[in-house]
């Protein structure tokens, strides 16, 4: 079929929208068509260091939208169900057989460009397009994803809370239900916020927390505050979540930990040097955490629960673009303008 699709066509150029022709979905996939996508900070730093011999390629892996077709193999969501689409996993290897598809033994699936097999189900004429980025490749009219990555909402969601479901929120939640899992009353503090660190900010309200935001920009403070952290400067805590990457950030952050406390690494970094001694003597300990140690298939109706409270009031976080508009966004979350651009089909 025919679709358009948002092109990255070198390393750190733009996003370019091209027609493109999409295949039917084989005996495992799901064809939807997209109604809303996030825009995430992995997007944008993905595309400017993409290898060529994989260009060019089509990013996007916070998708929303319809189900309008499914292989022989799918059973799990039907034709005509509103879904939001996650990261892959092989659903196979021991990871995801014990409940933590988030480090699966496979996950290169979600950055090779190709399907598990190496084809791709993009072309433009006689052009080979990559894709199948988290298993979906959501920049797009239409994307064709997996049964393990795609999960069934309520019709009654608003698709552009749907799509960040699928990342950002599920990381920044997840750290705090699924990792951390603090008790009520504890401090928490959060070092970055921007979609999954105010979604950590959310869910750790939502427990009965004392959380503080911090955050160099200013009306991402009062954002967190609104959202209910109870303060902006760093003070001593029982849980620590960085979403930087940033070393001096990370020093902070043990540094602020009581004794037995726990720091969550989100944010994408480099390396960064601890002092030993002060791990060791305080029973500290540092914890990974990637898309928040969720299984789509469980953790996102629990999200999907929590926003119907209002205690995980997504819509706060959100400024919508028209899909043409995509590079718009993305100057915008790159610059830090806004938090979570969200773009929209018509």
């Amino acid at each position: 079929m025919r679709i358009r699709a948002a092109l990255v066509e070198t390393a750190g150029g733009p996003f370019t929208l091209r027609d493109l022709e999409l295949e039917a979905p084989r005996a495992d996939e799901v064809l939807i068509r997209v109604t809303a996508a996030g825009i995430c900070h992995t997007d944008l730093s993905m595309r400017q260091r993409w290898p060529a011999r994989i260009s060019p390629m089509v990013f996007g892996h916070e998708g929303a939208g319809v189900v309008e077709a499914v292989g022989g193999g799918v059973t799990t969501v039907t034709v005509g169900d509103m879904v939001a689409v996650s990261y892959r996993s092989c659903g196979l290897c021991e990871l995801c057989r014990s409940g933590h598809p988030a480090y699966c033994l496979l996950s290169d699936l979600n950055m090779r460009g190709t399907r598990a097999d190496g084809s791709t189900p993009l072309t433009s004429g006689e052009t080979k397009v990559f894709g199948n980025f988290f298993g979906q490749s959501s920049f797009a009219t239409h994307l064709l994803a997996y049964q393990s990555n795609v999960v069934r909402v309520p019709a009654t969601l608003s698709p552009t809370v749907a799509a960040p479901l699928g990342c950002s929120v599920q990381t920044g939640a997840g750290t705090v239900l699924n990792v951390l899992r603090p008790s009520p009353g504890d401090t928490v503090v959060v070092f970055g916020s921007g979609s999954v660190g105010l979604s950590a900010v959310m869910a750790a309200v939502s427990l009965g927390c004392e959380v503080i935001a911090v955050d160099p920009i200013a009306a991402r403070r009062e954002l967190a505050a609104e959202l209910g952290a109870t303060g902006t400067e760093p003070k001593a805590a029982h849980h620590a979540i960085d979403t930087t990457g940033r070393p001096d950030v990370i020093a902070q952050a043990l540094g602020l930990l009581r004794r037995r406390g726990t720091l969550a690494l989100v944010g994408l970094g480099g390396k960064a040097e601890f002092d030993i001694r002060t791990v060791m003597y305080n029973g500290l300990r540092i914890r990974g955490v990637i898309e928040g140690d969720a299984s789509p298939a469980t953790f996102l109706p629990q999200l999907v629960d929590l926003h119907r409270l209002g205690r995980l009031p997504v819509e706060r976080l959100i400024t919508e673009y028209p899909f043409e508009d995509i590079e718009s966004a993305a100057r915008d979350a790159a610059s830090g303008k806004v938090v979570k651009p969200v773009l929209t089909f018509g």
